[in-house]
């Protein structure tokens, strides 16, 4: 099973609380966290693209780096770790996406992919001028479609006279193209986001849910099996989790309580706010309406691993037994500790990762 590291380039990381750890990002701080991560054996690192935040006391997710930047400045300083920068679809066009994945794939040759977002949340793109209007909500994988037509056919052959409802393309050329295939993920869990999937990506990025539940995913790892069987592709899922480990269940429980009630309810209001629209004119079963479910939106409803070292990694064997299952993309209350926790005392406890200790 393949692990990844869901940087932090936004502030605070993942959890939406005054009394978890508090920070800003910097090219430092996630260059420290993806070499402690290549040195650990990692396999790859996700970096996503946030363009407003959430507010509140916390000022949650109102500083962030830009990814394809940050993701070619660690390029140049590391070796082996696979890299993913995001792409908010509605604001840079195929043609350039695929010219910026070029000169990274120059970089990093063979190490660079790309993850697919629709955009949800309406206030990242009405600031710009950049919003399509409410229609996106049902249309947005339609336009995705298009937008991965034209990016992997000129990451492919360098050429795309493409012309569609959304873009049209004039023998438009990108040279030098990548030196090998750079892989496409999508993170969408509605119907509609999982058929798109299987037909363009090549992984599916999908939520864990619950506390201590490894294998409540299962339903959509099934749903993306039946959206394959309809395009014949071979498309594995990563699985998003949030680990909170400690020497015993008990101190790590501590630290997961304490998060939780020092809960910023200002950003987490905002939202939910702005996820209702999606899940209203959307499909069902989107990501957002995970984020934004009350039930413990402090670190967005994500599925989170509570417990020892030992525990944690038990968990974590569950889920590579998922069928589909392909690795797990982890976030952490302290990356830095947290990836170093991870490497030295629950990675070797780990069955699904035995190759990584063979290799060491």
């Amino acid at each position: 099973m393949d692990i990844g590291v869901f940087i932090p380039i936004g502030n605070n990381g993942w959890l939406i609380s005054a009394t978890s750890p508090q920070y800003m990002p910097s090219f430092e701080l996630n260059k420290e966290i993806t070499q402690k991560a290549e040195r650990c054996g990692f396999d790859f690192a996700l970096s996503m693209i946030k363009l407003r935040g959430f507010g509140g006391k916390t000022e949650f997710w109102e500083h962030n780096l830009e990814s394809f930047t940050l993701m070619a400045g660690l390029a140049a300083v590391t070796s082996k770790i696979k890299l993913f920068a995001t792409v908010a679809t509605l604001t840079i066009p195929p043609a350039i996406v695929a010219r910026m994945a070029s000169t990274i794939d120059s970089i990093a040759p063979g190490r660079f992919g790309i993850n697919l977002v629709t955009g949800w949340q309406k206030a990242e793109y009405d600031q710009m001028g950049l919003w399509p209007g409410d229609t996106h909500y049902r249309d947005r994988y339609n336009y995705l479609a298009e937008y991965a037509t034209v990016l992997k056919g000129l990451m492919e052959t360098g050429v795309s006279d493409f012309s569609g409802k959304y873009f049209q393309m004039r023998d438009c050329r990108v040279s030098p193209r990548p030196s090998a295939g750079v892989k496409i993920i999508c993170a969408g869990s509605s119907d509609e986001g999982l058929a798109f999937t299987a037909q363009y990506a090549d992984y599916s990025f999908a939520l864990g849910m619950g506390t201590n539940t490894p294998t409540k995913f299962a339903s959509v790892s099934s749903r993306l099996a039946d959206a394959k069987a309809k395009t014949g592709r071979d498309v594995a899922a990563y699985i998003l989790f949030m680990v909170i480990a400690d020497e015993t269940d008990e101190r790590a429980m501590a630290k997961w309580q304490l998060y939780r009630d020092g809960a910023d309810q200002d950003a987490l209001a905002w939202l939910t706010n702005q996820a209702a629209p999606n899940a209203q004119h959307g499909a069902a079963n989107t990501n957002t309406t995970q984020l934004a479910a009350p039930e413990s939106a402090v670190n967005l409803n994500m599925g989170t691993l509570v417990g020892s070292y030992e525990n944690v990694a038990r968990m974590l064997d569950e889920v590579a037994e998922v069928p589909g299952t392909a690795g797990v993309l982890l976030t952490f209350d302290d990356f830095v500790q947290g990836v170093e926790n991870f490497g030295t005392r629950i990675q070797p406890l780990m069955k699904s990762r035995a190759h990584v200790h063979a290799d060491a």
